[in-house]
């Protein structure tokens, strides 16, 4: 991938645009969704979230020690954690207040949290207590613990990442092999697993990061081999088309994502290596200076990821009750669009509700 800071707006623009897929992904009667990646792809944009953080943890790594010192951005990541870490807790909240709201309203649908309900009605403070421990996840708050995760270790393989790009790669492929093992002695309440298993999902995170400081794209492409990687990933991209869009394939194991099957790492990177021709060529650039209001949702990663969780489960579940469950295009296409809409209101208004924040509230959340 191109790391230059030129390349930010294209950041920005996959970001927002990862966030807006999202949305519509954890909508079932969604039309948008059935034309999205994980509909031509072993992957999904999760694959895709998680190595722009990587890219995007690693560029703000960069510009702290230069404008500041590496003690500064050790301590800036750490405190990055911790806020991703309550709005994890946020966010689980908000879901369990949300199913609630809807059960209570008569909407039933699949994807509310009702297990997590019940449990939280016999015994609230364990309940409660599982949540704050991480033992207890509920729908759609998954990722973030995940993120705190790669933001605590951000200090460590930052640096590595510039200094000794090849031990940091060994060592990443070597914790993602051994991650299904560790998957039982992750913290979890009884019946419950993590969706996303960080000691697998860090080898993206990684992979983003490597990209963002070394010049892997540049050079692998300037090479006298350089198109065979090219031809590679656009077999693999083809032959995973193939094999997704053949009626008679099952649906996967939800353990091939909660671990990071092989093959759907391999999928995204072919699928990453012919985007970055795009960015080279600059259509992605082109695009992204055309359709402004995408990047400004990139740039609200964290408050666009919280309210886009809640937006999916009420839409969701709605549309779920409204249409009892069936296909209907119509319908689908309104909820594609008030969740795509709602998004964007929130992105837009948290700028300006964020300056009548004090000054000291700022400074605590910077």
């Amino acid at each position: 991938m191109p790391q230059s800071s030129s390349r930010l707006v294209e950041l920005d623009f996959f970001r927002g645009l990862v966030l807006l897929i999202i949305v519509v992904d954890h909508i079932g009667g969604s039309i948008v969704s059935r034309v999205t990646l994980h509909a031509y792809a072993l992957c999904d944009a999760a694959e895709v979230f998680v190595f722009l953080g990587g890219f995007a943890t690693a560029t703000a790594w960069a510009a702290l020690c230069e404008r500041r010192t590496e003690a500064a951005a050790r301590q800036r990541f750490i405190r990055r954690a911790f806020e991703i870490y309550r709005a994890f807790v946020v966010t689980a909240l908000l879901m369990l207040l949300v199913s609630a709201v809807l059960l209570a309203c008569d909407v039933d649908a699949p994807n509310l949290a009702v297990t997590d309900l019940d449990d939280l009605a016999l015994a609230p403070a364990a309940a409660l207590r599982d949540i704050v421990l991480l033992r207890r996840q509920p729908y759609l708050a998954g990722v973030l613990p995940m993120y705190a995760c790669f933001a605590l270790a951000a200090p460590l393989a930052l640096p590595l990442a510039r200094s000794k790009p090849w031990l940091l790669l060994a060592g990443s492929v070597a914790l993602w092999a051994l991650a299904p093992l560790a998957t039982p002695h992750l913290p979890h309440a009884p019946d419950m697993q993590w969706d996303f298993n960080p000691l697998a999902w860090q080898l993206l995170f990684v992979l983003g990061a490597l990209a963002q400081a070394q010049p892997v794209f540049q050079r692998t492409r300037a090479h006298r081999l350089g198109w065979v990687v090219t031809l590679a990933a656009l077999g693999i991209v083809a032959a995973a088309a193939a094999y997704r869009l053949h009626p008679g394939n099952i649906a996967l194991d939800a353990d091939f994502k909660r671990n990071l099957a092989w093959f759907r790492a391999l999928n995204f990177l072919g699928i990453a290596w012919l985007t970055a021709h795009v960015i080279r060529l600059g259509w992605a650039r082109r695009i992204a200076r055309a359709l402004p209001w995408i990047g400004l949702v990139g740039r609200k990663g964290l408050v666009s990821f919280v309210a886009g969780a809640v937006i999916s489960l009420v839409i969701d579940s709605v549309l779920y009750w409204y249409t009892d469950g069936y296909l209907n295009v119509p319908a689908g296409l309104a909820a594609d669009a008030i969740a795509l809409g709602a998004l964007f209101v929130v992105a837009r208004a948290s700028g300006p509700l964020r300056r009548l924040l004090p000054a000291r509230v700022k400074a605590s959340s910077a």
